[in-house]
Order: structure tokens, then sequence, then C-alpha cells
């Protein structure tokens, strides 16, 4: 199916056309086919749609669009705002809404927001407005608090990984952006899954919403081998090493459950010559831009990181994605494990499985159906026994929803106080 029965202006589709083609688009995909009619008639969508889906264009085509066929632009006051959970996403939003709008004639102006730098070059990016603002949701709070930016002429809210949003605590913060929009405006909310949390925020700020829910197709999955391998939680380190040593991976992205055991990991690889670099939230924004720079060009081997890097990077041919501490969540498992095997090239994930965690990859595998054997590698085999009571000796955390997050404890420490 081409582009074209999509409902865009006849007059802006070639030159959209032209930038689509450009990011490797030749007809759309079945979430682009499903929203962008909806976006473009005025309607509330409700999508819930995996990375890798097109759902960025999914939207972005209508805002250009509609930005496009404002009847005056002197004065620029924005006029749609999109809120993601991350810094990286953040940029990766701004570059594709630049990307797809560069052939209009008018120039569209992206201003891209979130914490970790300095404030003032936004603030002065702001001034003279800007038709689009991509965000993070503390970020934009300051923005507003210092008067560099007003929301009331947003006609479009994008809420995009609204499920991670929810999941990072952004909840209070989301609810003081939506009281501060018009009241009549069009709001796109995109998620992973339809949890219940998101189920109620759509129920709170929509208006009869188009719901669209995009299976991943088995395609999509199939250039993925999932590895499981036994090992004791003491030996992770060295079992890693050994991997990238001996199957020659020549880029690996890491998950740690925390900022130490990222930077801890990062340095054991260094010590043992692997060109290894940590990636969290705590890092400046700067450094995190380096070590994506840096892998991204080969130039770092390994990066250990935090599931800051779950969602919203796009690591063009990534070999493999090795789970050194399981995820929380089986839904972050597959935001981890789908960073490889992306545009049909094939890729490899491998996870640590302890005595200690194999009760919870038993339930991620439950949740996805899947059944993987469990590898022992030689010089590795386990010999930890199960704790007692299901208890994490690591200190990880244990299946999401069952034990309290860092943030729930800080907030339940905070009421009693």
């Amino acid at each position: 199916m081409p582009f074209t029965p999509l409902g865009l202006a006849p007059a802006l589709l070639p030159l959209l056309l032209r930038a689509l083609h450009d990011k490797g688009y030749t007809e759309p995909t079945p979430i682009q086919s499903m929203a962008v009619p909806a976006l473009l008639s005025g309607r509330d969508v409700l999508a819930s749609a995996q990375t890798g889906s097109g759902k960025t264009a999914a939207f972005a085509l209508p805002l250009l669009q509609r930005i496009h066929d404002l009847p005056s632009r002197a004065g620029r006051t924005t006029s749609a705002l999109i809120l993601v959970p991350t810094r990286e996403l953040a940029a990766q939003v701004g570059e594709s809404l630049v990307s797809f709008g560069k052939y209009l004639p008018q120039k569209i102006k992206v201003a891209v927001v979130f914490g970790g730098v300095s404030i003032n070059p936004q603030m002065m990016h702001l001034r003279g407005g800007a038709d689009v603002v991509v965000a993070t949701p503390g970020r934009l709070i300051d923005l507003i608090d210092h008067n560099a930016l007003s929301l009331a002429h947003v006609k479009t809210l994008v809420l995009d990984e609204a499920d991670k949003l929810l999941d990072m605590g952004f909840a209070d913060e989301l609810a003081r952006i939506v009281a501060l929009l018009p009241a009549k405006r069009q709001n796109a909310l995109f998620s992973a899954t339809f949890a219940p949390a998101i189920e109620a925020l759509a129920a709170a700020m929509m208006h009869e919403p188009l719901r669209i829910e995009i299976k991943p197709a088995p395609e999509t999955v199939l250039p993925i081998t999932q590895r499981a391998i036994a090992v004791d939680a003491a030996k992770r380190t060295q079992l890693l090493r050994h991997l990238v040593q001996t199957e020659k991976w020549q880029r690996v992205l890491v998950f740690v459950a925390t900022k130490h055991a990222a930077e801890m990991v990062a340095d054991k690889l260094r010590k043992a010559d692997i060109n290894a670099e940590p990636f969290h939230g705590e890092l400046s924004q700067g450094k995190r831009s380096q070590v994506l720079m840096d892998f991204k060009a080969k130039a770092v081997q390994v990066v250990v990181a935090t599931d800051v890097a779950a969602r919203g990077l796009d690591i063009s041919a990534l070999p493999v994605v090795v789970n050194y501490d399981l995820p929380r969540s089986a839904t972050d498992y597959t935001h981890r494990i789908g960073r490889t095997g992306r545009a049909g090239v094939s890729g490899i994930a491998v996870s640590f499985v302890s005595a200690a965690t194999a009760a919870h990859f038993r339930l991620i595998e439950k949740r996805h159906a899947i059944k993987l054997e469990l590898e022992q590698v030689p010089g590795f085999e386990p010999v930890e026994a199960a704790p007692v009571n299901g208890a994490d000796p690591q200190g990880t955390g244990g299946v999401k929803g069952k034990r309290p997050s860092k943030k729930d404890k800080l907030r339940a420490a905070a009421k009693a106080g």
C-alpha cells in the first residue's frame, strides 16, 4: 500500500515522500496506515506499538502537515508538544521530525529539551518560539517555571513511550503539564502495552480515541537468536569477558540493574583490555552522547548500560545484547533485546541466569511464550543453590510489581515523614 491514500495533502505529499524515501520508507507500516488518517482527521489516538514499528512517522507526518497549514507562522507559538521519557529518545524524535520536514517550503522549528545539560542554551533556542517542542517532563517544567515557554497554544499533545513515562515516575509531572494545556486539543498516546495505568491515563485525557494495537510481526522476532546461560552471579563478569573474546563479538550492549554495576563491570572489562564504557542516567549528557557516538563508530566495543538505554536507541547492525542482570519486567525484556535484530539484520540476545534469578527468568519465558535451553559454558558451570524463600541476594529487584522500586520507597518514606 502506498502513502497516497493516507490523506496527506497533495501539495505536500511529494515533499514528504521524498523525505520518507531518504529514511528508507517505501510504503507505510501498519501503525502508519492506521494512525496517520485518524490524526489527520483530528481524532485522538491510543496506540500500542513496539519500538521499530514506525510510530514516530505515524505522528510526525500529521503534525508537520498541520503546522504547515497554519494561517500564520509569524511570531511562532508552540502548536505541538511531544513528551518522551529519556534524553536519547528526545534527540531521536527531534532528528526524525527535522528530517521528515526538510523538503517542506516553510522550515518548521523543532526544539528538543531535556535535563542533564545547562538550561540556558535551551532557553535561548526557545526565544522567538518553536513550532514543535520535544521534551522530557522534568526539563519542560523547568522551562515553564523560567517563563521560557508557554503551552497556551498547543493544539496537539503526543506522549511517546507513555508506559515508560509512568514507569519512570513522571505521573505527577504529566498531570501538571496536562493542566497547563488548552482543554481543546488533539491527543496521541503511544505505548508498548495497554497496561491499567495507560488505560487510566487515556480515560482521563482523551476523547473517544481510536484504539490501535499493532502486534509484532513474526519476521521482526526471527532475526534475534535468544540464548540463556546458567552462571553463578559472582562469575558473570568473567563469563562476559570470555564470551566477548572467544565468540569474537565486535560490539556488545550489556544491560545491568544499577549505575554502580554499570561502572564496575565496565571497569573490569577495561582491565581485561576490552574497550568498555558505562552508560547510565547520572552521566552528563555530553558523556552519554560521546559514548553513543563512539559505540556507533565502533570505537567502543562494549557499552554497559542501565535501562535508560532500553528504549529510544537505534544502533545500526548491533550484533549482540547481553542481559547481565535480568530486567524487572517482561516488557523491558522485549525492549532490551530489540536493540539488536533491527531492520532485518540478525542479532543475538544472551541472558545470564543465576540460581537466584532462575524463577524470574521462567516467568519472562512464560510471558513471551518461549522456552530456551539453559546452556552451560565449560569452566563456568554454576554451583550456587537457589535462595531460600526466593530471596534475591544481589539486591537487583525481583519481578516488577512484586517488589517496591526505589521511587516507591522514597515516596513511602516521604509520606511517613
